[in-house]
């Protein structure tokens, strides 16, 4: 069955969308988009997209079954709700809403409607991030007691509106929204305490590099860091486990997995040994013959292969959202707890 498509916002992440429907996703035809940018409209008329005066014409298209909501963040509630109440469906672009009140009012229309409406959480079908949560999932190297990932650039302040409070802008929302969505997906255990680090190095208005430690239930701590202003980056993540650490250096994937050979005890000596540090015991390097390497998981993901095919399956009623607006706002309710962090000046505990 092949379904129609429109799209609110006619911007770059609107067009990724656009041209990876096209390429990818057969069963998907893209009829049109509105946007208020006059540019944005002659771009899209260039494809030989409808462009319709208002949105209201886009509302009104019998046509479209589906509607992207892909604008800036802080009139992604009314435009879904908007949507929602016109009888369509709705994938929103990320962060979904501002804050989880916000989200509530989303979901509530969503129930009301019987209308399907997801959030394009596209990074978890990142690579990397795959490869983590199948070597967590496996237990190959234990249990992980220590979880850090981080996304660090070093081209200083925010680009465009999303430099701007009032559109919802800062790295918290930007890559936060990810690499918090990364985690709750993968550790199964409610968050039980929140601290950050919200750094305006470059903008009054919103946090550009940021440190978040997030608290599991299940003894496991999450450390996420965003930067704009680092010049020397660590490893996109470092996971370790008691049998053992795990490294991906970058979005390429090289990295490195250690596990404990064998039972993995010790036999510590008398002798002191001697390092460029000078004399230690317990940072000496392990012996050899006590570890061994393994390879990374061979995996191959494709965030538009994965979710679009999912969203159309549950619009026809034959499969369940693979992300549910219940997860969404789990997230924003840790985003929200972030901020309230940041306003008080410590850490705070939860269960989310």
């Amino acid at each position: 069955m092949r379904h129609t498509m429109a799209i609110i916002g006619f911007g770059g992440m609107a067009n990724y969308h656009y041209h990876s429907i096209c390429d990818r996703i057969p069963d998907l035809f893209v009829k049109g988009v509105y946007d208020i940018r006059e540019e944005a409209c002659e771009r899209a008329a260039e494809k030989g997209l409808v462009v319709y005066p208002t949105l209201d014409d886009l509302l009104a298209d019998p046509e479209i079954e589906l509607v992207l909501v892909a604008t800036p963040n802080d009139v992604h509630k009314d435009l879904t709700i908007r949507s929602l109440r016109a009888g369509k469906h709705v994938i929103c672009e990320k962060p979904v809403a501002l804050n989880a009140a916000e989200l509530e009012e989303m979901i509530a229309v969503s129930r009301e409607m019987d209308l399907l409406f997801t959030v394009h959480q596209n990074r978890r079908w990142d690579r990397d991030y795959r490869m983590v949560r199948k070597v967590l999932e496996d237990g190959t190297i234990g249990k992980p007691y220590f979880i850090e990932s981080r996304v660090q650039g070093s081209r200083g302040s925010m680009h465009g509106w999303r430099g701007h409070k009032i559109n919802g802008g800062g790295m918290t929302y930007d890559w936060g929204i990810h690499l918090i969505d990364q985690l709750l997906d993968m550790i199964p255990a409610p968050v039980t305490a929140v601290d950050a680090h919200l750094v305006k190095l470059f903008s009054d208005e919103v946090d550009d590099n940021v440190k978040i430690f997030l608290h599991f239930e299940n003894d496991v701590t999450g450390v996420c860091e965003f930067s704009t202003n680092c010049f020397i980056n660590h490893p996109r993540w470092h996971v370790s486990c008691d049998n053992g650490t795990l490294v991906i250096d970058n979005w390429e994937c090289s990295g490195r997995m250690v596990q404990l050979a064998g039972d993995g005890e010790m036999e510590w000596g008398d002798d002191i040994v001697y390092t460029a540090a000078g004399p230690t015991r317990t940072m000496a390097p392990r012996p050899r013959d006590t570890v061994r390497e393994l390879p990374l998981p061979e995996l191959s993901c494709d965030s538009f292969l994965t979710f679009y095919p999912n969203v159309l399956r549950a619009m026809e009623g034959k499969e369940e959202l693979l992300v549910r607006p219940e997860q969404a706002l789990r997230v924003m309710r840790v985003i929200d707890l972030i901020f309230e962090v940041d306003r008080v000046g410590h850490g705070l505990p939860c269960r989310i």
